[in-house]
């Protein structure tokens, strides 16, 4: 069997979470026979080899546009992949839908993982929006499966769309911590802070949980990873937080320190509004983090209607009476935090996602 994956910046460059299930992925279906070729930025590569971990690698460039960059990759790619003897092809992201037509005229067998609601997302506003809604629904008549990564994702395109969709869901590996000391790099001591991972945009809602946390009583510190690379308002007006329990860190590149601050947190806020199963929150529960999470019918069913975590609201006060509640009382938090990994095990090891993506491709190969 000969799989395209389109739609990433490339393997093995590691950006988003289109980056991380490719480099999971393929290397599992490549151990399993399947001849896998990877499509990638070509600016993002100095080095380009034809094959990395038995993985082939097309290269393709493109215009450095924020809108349109990965559009004029995945034109070209989809183009040069129906030209190719490739069995099946594996599309990512909804913006990428309406190239299912190409693919529909040279009658390859195509499938893509939709990957949430962008449309319905702050960031994309007016025109964008309207693109991601067209584009999700244009790839549901042009593609012949459409994968979902939750049963909730699948329910809501249902709804909207009237068509069903196979859910395959993300995956993540389980750690435990093996250098807490490293978590010293800013005073921070064990179950001491409260950790939030993530973009500073709109749909991730750390505006939201700073302001409740700083009119909390607690103690314990407030660590904020991540940032946006561009000037923002919102994210400037977070940053601009006046809370000596406020930390700042950017990005954390280096994945040993970030798993170490996932290991050692007192728990972690996960205020993702959108898209269905989150790797952020996987990565979560599968470092063993006690997960405090927005109340949204996604992180209903990654938390297992709250066997795995709790949640709270957008609703002013109630996030801010929770932290005081299990600043007091964490045997809750413990629970959590000692049965964590077995929601990964259940559901969400790379394994099991790995099986579905092949019982889908020998299901798309008779035809």
């Amino acid at each position: 069997m000969k799989l395209a994956i389109i739609g990433t910046r490339g393997y093995p460059y590691v950006y988003s979470g289109y980056e991380t299930f490719v480099s999971e992925l393929a290397v599992r279906l490549v151990a399993d026979n399947i001849k896998v070729t990877v499509y990638c930025h070509k600016n993002l590569f100095s080095d380009r080899p034809k094959e990395v971990n038995g993985i082939r690698l097309k290269y393709f460039p493109t215009v450095e546009t924020k809108s349109l960059s990965q559009l004029i990759h995945s034109f070209q790619c989809m183009i040069h992949a129906c030209l190719s003897s490739f069995d099946i092809i594996l599309v990512v992201n909804s913006a990428n839908g309406p190239f299912g037509l190409i693919s529909r005229i040279f009658g390859k067998r195509t499938a893509i993982n939709v990957d949430g609601l962008e449309w319905l997302r702050p960031k994309w506003k007016g025109l964008g929006a309207k693109y991601f809604y067209l584009a999700s629904k244009v790839a549901t008549k042009l593609y012949d499966f459409i994968i979902n990564d939750s049963e909730a994702m699948r329910e809501f395109y249902l709804r909207e769309f009237q068509v069903d969709s196979t859910v395959i869901a993300y995956g993540a590996n389980i750690r435990h911590s093996k250098r807490p000391e490293l978590i010293q790099k800013w005073g921070l001591a064990s179950r001491e802070y409260y950790l939030i991972v993530g973009r500073l945009i709109p749909d991730n809602n750390a505006d939201v949980i700073v302001a409740e946390f700083v009119k909390s009583t607690t103690q314990k510190k407030l660590v904020i990873v991540g940032d946006v690379p561009y000037e923002d308002e919102y994210a400037n007006k977070i940053k601009s937080t006046n809370d000596e329990r406020v930390i700042f860190t950017g990005y954390v590149r280096d994945q040993e320190l970030l798993a170490e601050l996932y290991h050692n947190c007192f728990a972690y806020f996960h205020g993702h509004q959108y898209g269905g199963t989150n790797p952020t929150l996987l990565k979560a529960l599968a470092y063993g983090s006690a997960v405090l999470a927005l109340d949204t019918v996604f992180t209903q069913e990654m938390l297992k209607q709250g066997e795995y975590g709790a949640f709270f609201t957008k609703n002013a006060g109630d996030l801010q009476k929770k932290i005081e509640e299990y600043d007091v009382s964490e045997e809750m938090l413990e629970d959590y935090r000692t049965k964590s990994r077995e929601r990964i095990v259940q559901n969400y090891t790379w394994e099991k996602i790995t099986e579905e993506y092949i019982a889908l491709f020998n299901k798309m190969m008779v035809k």
